[in-house]
């Protein structure tokens, strides 16, 4: 099929909750995907930061594969050898001393909700439930993940919203204190928000959130949905701000583009659940566990994060180039290979231009463009990404 028929037959079958591109993708290997009518791409979108480490990557293809001739799927009432040693890898390089999993990353944060509310409970008071969280985060679609969320746009229709969450602004420390109380159990927030615009949180509101949490004895959430698997410079974005916390939650990257969330957290938290206190039928079968297994290790192994770092730099710095270049381009923002470009109008016929000539990138807060690349992207595809965006962007308003 091309992509017209693909299209036409998604169009007439499936639930229409997508907005879907023109194209409809086929193939993909490394940095760049084919669509069904061959037309190639360079991919700076990567399923949304979940190809850490690009399309097909032959070690998580041959994990996969290997693992597929042994054991699918068995259920979680039993031992399961590569999420037990999944849960080691990520134990052993991480602040944690226990993992949880599942299939996504809202099932990671409905985990770490019902975590922090339990814990709280035993350790706070019957009366302690509510979770903080910021305006312009996304922590998934489930309610109680859309709830956390602090964006009324995603919550419009499906009133009322599970109650325990108290939005605040984000890198406003204040703010934080100023809604503390009895009935707080956590603070949940991402180092950098990835759907809310590309927004890294400061040094200063980090540390001063793990202070709070510290001196009020709450929990600190981190959702490292989109930011974890070295994406950011650092294995895990917290590690570059010099803070630990409670709780961390995972998805997209971590199974190399094979669907796994995690939640990771300390033996004391930990301790709040028992038996029966939560589960999944599907999170970390043998066939995920050994993706993300195969992933990380890769990760670790070719040292991508500090790669991530050094790539994301020069990325920044040549989207700045485009900055000075066109006076409509307002900031340039990020952590690693996780940045934003702020334009003064709706960036979607620039993603459309983009896409026309060969690059894949998307566009969130209407108006930032994301560039998500995988973490062994190389300097001539950053470069061939730049020139293509270069053009879609001469081709749009001066000012």
């Amino acid at each position: 099929m091309n992509n017209a028929e693909i299209l036409a037959l998604d169009k007439a079958n499936v639930l229409g909750t997508y907005a879907r591109q023109p194209v409809a993708l086929v193939r993909g290997k490394g940095v760049r995907v084919w669509d069904a009518d061959g037309k190639e791409y360079i991919d700076f979108v990567q399923a949304i930061a979940s190809n850490v480490l690009g399309h097909c990557h032959p070690k998580v293809v041959a994990a996969i594969r290997e693992q597929a001739g042994n054991l699918i799927h068995c259920s979680n009432l039993y031992g399961i050898g590569p999420q037990a040693e999944l849960a080691a890898l990520l134990v052993a390089n991480s602040f944690a001393d226990k993992a949880f999993f599942c299939n996504s990353g809202a099932e990671a944060n409905e985990a770490a909700i019902k975590l922090a509310r339990k814990w709280a409970k035993a350790n706070r008071g019957s009366g302690a439930y509510e979770i903080i969280t910021t305006l312009k985060s996304f922590h998934g679609r489930t309610l109680a993940a859309l709830a956390a969320t602090g964006q009324t746009k995603y919550h419009e229709g499906f009133e009322p919203m599970p109650p325990g969450f108290v939005h605040v602004p984000f890198n406003d420390l204040g703010a934080v204190e100023a809604v503390l109380s009895d009935r707080t159990a956590a603070v949940m927030v991402e180092p950098v928000q990835g759907e809310g615009g590309v927004n890294p949180a400061l040094p200063e509101y980090l540390k001063g959130l793990r202070e709070l949490c510290d001196r009020d004895g709450i929990l600190l959430i981190m959702d490292e949905v989109q930011t974890g698997m070295g994406r950011t410079g650092c294995l895990w974005a917290h590690e570059g701000y010099g803070i630990r916390p409670d709780i961390m939650t995972l998805a997209k990257g971590l199974g190399g583009g094979f669907p796994i969330g995690a939640l990771l957290t300390t033996d004391q938290v930990a301790s709040a659940f028992a038996p029966g206190n939560h589960g999944t039928t599907f999170g970390g079968t043998p066939l995920a566990s050994a993706a993300a297994f195969a992933t990380l290790k890769t990760v670790l192994d070719q040292g991508l994060p500090v790669r991530a770092g050094s790539m994301g730099e020069y990325l920044r710095r040549r989207l700045s180039g485009l900055q000075e270049k066109y006076g409509f381009v307002k900031e340039v923002r990020g952590l690693g290979l996780m940045v934003g470009m702020e334009l003064a109008f709706p960036g979607k016929e620039v993603v459309d231009r983009c896409r026309e000539a060969g690059l894949i990138i998307n566009c969130t807060e209407t108006s930032v463009l994301r560039f998500l690349p995988p973490l062994n992207v190389k300097i001539q595809e950053i470069d061939q990404a730049i020139e293509i965006l270069d053009g879609a962007l001469s081709s749009d308003r001066t000012e």
